[in-house]
């Protein structure tokens, strides 16, 4: 008996290991065709947002999503997270840093205190008043390719820039001269360029996150704040505010950015799909944001009795005077690359202006 339980013991061996030897040889369908794995679609795309449903950045995200999912056959989906759901505008710049979202915006107005260089953005009466000017430079690919290096050096990957419309001031009164400033509780966003744009009128900056604008505003803890016409009107800001005053000082840009190890890991399908997408939803972005202001602003004057006021040249140019201090503190913390980023946006403001005057002197001719 004890020869006959040897053998079938070493029969009962051979076969486990005949059989293990063709489980391992035998080629799943993933290895013999990697195209061929419904297995791993949709792939879901995370795009962080720092502003509410209904916003800018709410029908920025928006077309994206109709374009990359359509055009992807529904194979990438791209699920979108509106203000308040993920964190603050800081929070949701280290979720992408560490890769658990896949795309986010991120605004000079808290960027800068990481990335001194977009602090720019943040300095008053810096940019063309020209509308096609403006639109020209803020949409040029040479923006984001001369930036891309300052965004890099800290673990981002730059997209795109995307202009909001020009940025707007509340208070219980009109704010028509720095000196009208001095001494106010203003509310700025949180980066300190930011806060000293203000600073430089006579202001008392508050750098507080925008979720906590309208109590502080309500509760006459802040006596005044800036945003683009939209966000004030979204936010509710002028039920708690007597006065609008447009004083175009600059324009609300964020920026799209994304983790460089994530981008690259895509498939080069992938990586194009975006890239085009990304390209073709600039255009929406820019008439968005135009059509948005403009309708947000006319809904506010008929809820309301808020008073506008519009700024003239010359009061604008007294503005202008009064600013140029920030700049010296925008140069102290970006550094020789900051300087440079500063004259080319002038020099390339300047160029852009007198193109579209000289198209309109055609035009008109």
């Amino acid at each position: 008996m004890r020869p006959l339980a040897l053998c079938l013991s070493l029969l009962t061996t051979v076969m486990l290991i005949i059989a293990g030897c063709s489980e391992s040889q035998e080629p799943s369908t993933s290895d013999a065709n990697p195209d061929a794995t419904p297995d791993e679609y949709p792939v879901t795309w995370r795009f962080a947002l720092e502003e509410i449903e209904g916003s800018v950045q709410h029908a920025y995200a928006k077309a994206l999503k109709e374009l990359v999912e359509t055009r992807s056959d529904g194979r990438v989906e791209l699920e979108i997270f509106p203000y308040g759901s993920l964190g603050t505008s800081t929070q949701l710049t280290e979720l992408v840093r560490n890769g658990s979202v896949n795309l986010a915006f991120a605004s000079p107005g808290h960027l800068a205190n990481r990335i001194p260089e977009v602090g720019v953005f943040n300095l008053h009466y810096l940019f063309p008043d020209d509308e096609k000017a403006i639109r020209n430079l803020l949409t040029s690919p040479e923006l984001v390719t001369r930036f891309e290096p300052a965004y890099e050096k800290r673990n981002l990957k730059l997209l795109s820039f995307v202009p909001e419309g020009w940025m707007a001031w509340t208070a219980n009164k009109p704010l028509k001269s720095p000196a009208d400033f001095q001494g106010m509780r203003f509310r700025t966003m949180t980066s300190d360029l930011a806060a000293e744009s203000f600073r430089v009128y006579g202001a008392e900056p508050k750098q507080t996150p925008f979720s906590q604008v309208y109590n502080d505003l309500q509760l006459r803890k802040t006596d005044g704040q800036t945003n683009p016409i939209f966000a004030i009107e979204e936010m509710n800001f002028y039920e708690v505010q007597s006065t609008l005053t447009l004083g175009r000082p600059a324009q609300f840009i964020s920026s799209v950015v994304t983790n460089p190890e994530w981008l690259a890991s895509l498939p080069d399908n992938q990586k194009a799909l975006l890239e085009v997408a990304l390209q073709d939803v600039a255009v929406i972005a820019w008439n968005t944001q135009r059509e948005l202001n403009q309708s947000r602003l006319e809904r506010m004057l008929e809820a309301t009795q808020i008073k506008v006021v519009r700024l003239t040249d010359e009061e604008r140019a007294a503005f202008a005077e009064a600013s140029r201090p920030a700049r010296q503190a925008y140069m102290d913390s970006a550094g020789t690359f900051g300087m440079e980023l500063l004259d080319w946006l002038t020099q390339s403001g300047n160029t852009f202006e007198s193109h579209s005057a000289a198209s309109s002197t055609r035009n008109g001719s």
